[in-house]
């Protein structure tokens, strides 16, 4: 998956905010479990944990996602995010349950 980040986005120093830097991580983690479950099941997460490595300046991203383990119904998922010369500038680990997509559907 691939974002672009903006001027928007940055801090006095020019540098993306870590919240964006989550927020595209998340958006990598998700979609990893979500391409594994059936019609019927959807995930909701249980924690997020975000390492940040390099400052991110704005640009084009790319995101790596996967399903690192999944016993019953829950699952630990990992994500990293890539620079456009490829360097590592923040990982993420994330926990989520799979749970009835209807149940996603009814939650207040």
């Amino acid at each position: 998956m691939s974002f672009e980040a903006v001027e928007d986005w940055t801090n006095p120093a020019g540098n993306v905010l870590g919240a964006f830097v989550a927020a595209m991580l998340y958006d990598v983690v998700g979609p990893a479990l979500l391409a594994t479950l059936e019609p019927d099941e959807f995930q909701s997460t249980l924690e997020l944990g975000v390492h940040f490595l390099r400052p991110v300046r704005p640009g084009r991203l790319t995101g790596r996602g996967r399903v690192a383990h999944r016993r019953g119904d829950v699952a630990h998922l990992e994500g990293s995010l890539h620079d456009p010369d490829g360097t590592t500038v923040a990982t993420a680990t994330a926990t989520a349950r799979v749970i009835p997509l209807a149940e996603a559907r009814d939650a207040v």
